[in-house]
């Protein structure tokens, strides 16, 4: 009788205990945001420039030239997507003036024909606040800038020590268990690379087509827009839905009185997420992250709160590392089938019959 309440009482407990733990690691990350988020970005970029040191040591290149060579390519692109970003921003808050005006106009019909819309509009002042974003954009730039700086320090440790690790394990641990944690080590570098890789082509080919949208449309500031459908896209689902929105607004604004532009903007921004986020994408990634929609869906949300649009843009890859700890560790290997999109079981139960 005792050992089946014990039984009970551990089967209550230990998803409580995992709850609040889950709760209590939350609240610290949240916490220690400023130097746990640039050590995150850190250990993304180690895995995409991982392979390069690796190489560049391979062929007998010091490890600390090599680093040096790699991290000054990097700040070059870095320095050139800033200031591609901070142009755009300028030209945007720079033309502002011009749209508010056809904007208030637009607002003032509105409230001629709904008296509803009329206090809403007014309590929601929101073309001050939209004209007060732009502006503050560029600052936003500026201190995400300013923390690229945690970034690299990070950086250049996780790069110097990634040539000399796989010997560390073989020293700390019998062959056997060294061999495990490189395997989980390498699964999940393979895995990170290939989705951001892949990804990166995917997102690039969205920002391209929407940039030729909108320039057949006449959309002002095309350039800008394909850029933001390419950042964005990296973001599941909720990212391209946010780089739609700007760009089919600026439509109405730009060519009204007619809202033909403005429909066709919609209808060529959702042919392409059609075309490319439900055709073209899942027969290139296939099932080779192997996560859940579900699993997907929660891991945006809980790091979109955490941390934010960097959070967002980290979720799959630390949804996809997780996965693959469960995977190697015997107790957890559970979490990791139901964090699964269970399509290969699925194969398999239906092969067996």
């Amino acid at each position: 009788m005792s050992a089946s309440h014990d039984i009970d009482n551990r089967t209550i407990v230990a998803p409580l205990l995992a709850i609040l733990t889950v709760i209590a690691v939350g609240a610290v990350l949240k916490e220690a945001q400023s130097v746990v988020l640039p050590l995150m970005i850190a250990w993304l970029l180690s895995y995409i420039l991982g392979p390069a040191i690796n190489a560049l040591a391979r062929r007998k290149v010091p490890t600390g030239l090599a680093t040096i060579f790699i991290l000054t390519i990097l700040f070059v692109i870095i320095y050139l997507i800033g200031v591609f970003l901070k142009e755009r921003i300028v030209d945007i808050a720079r033309e502002y003036s011009k749209y508010e005006s056809i904007l208030n106009e637009m607002i003032q019909k509105v409230q001629g024909k709904w008296e509803f819309a009329d206090k809403l509009l007014q309590e929601m002042e929101w073309t001050k606040w939209l004209g007060s974003q732009i502006a503050n954009a560029a600052g936003t730039g500026a201190s995400f800038l300013f923390n690229l700086f945690m970034v690299i320090i990070f950086l250049v440790f996780l790069l110097l020590g990634k040539p000399y690790f796989k010997y560390k394990l073989l020293k700390a641990l019998d062959a056997s268990q060294a061999n495990r944690v490189d395997s989980i080590v390498s699964a999940i570098a393979g895995q990170i690379s290939r989705y951001l890789y892949i990804q990166f082509l995917i997102s690039f080919a969205t920002g391209f087509c929407v940039w030729l949208a909108l320039t057949i449309i006449k959309v002002d500031f095309a350039v800008t827009w394909g850029a933001l459908a390419f950042l964005l896209n990296f973001i599941p689902t909720l990212g391209s839905i946010a780089a739609s929105i700007p760009p089919v607004l600026l439509a109405l604004v730009q060519h009204y009185p007619s809202w033909w532009p403005g429909i066709a903007t919609a209808a060529s921004l959702l042919a392409i997420q059609m075309v490319i986020g439900n055709g073209i994408t899942p027969k290139i990634m296939g099932d080779s992250l192997n996560l859940s929609p579900v699993v997907v869906l929660l891991s945006l949300i809980f790091w979109g709160w955490l941390w934010g649009i960097i959070g967002a843009l980290l979720s799959i890859p630390i949804a996809s590392a997780i996965k693959i700890v469960c995977e190697n560790i015997e107790p957890l290997r559970p979490i990791s089938i139901m964090m699964g999109s269970g399509k290969a079981y699925r194969h398999e139960f239906e092969a067996a019959r």
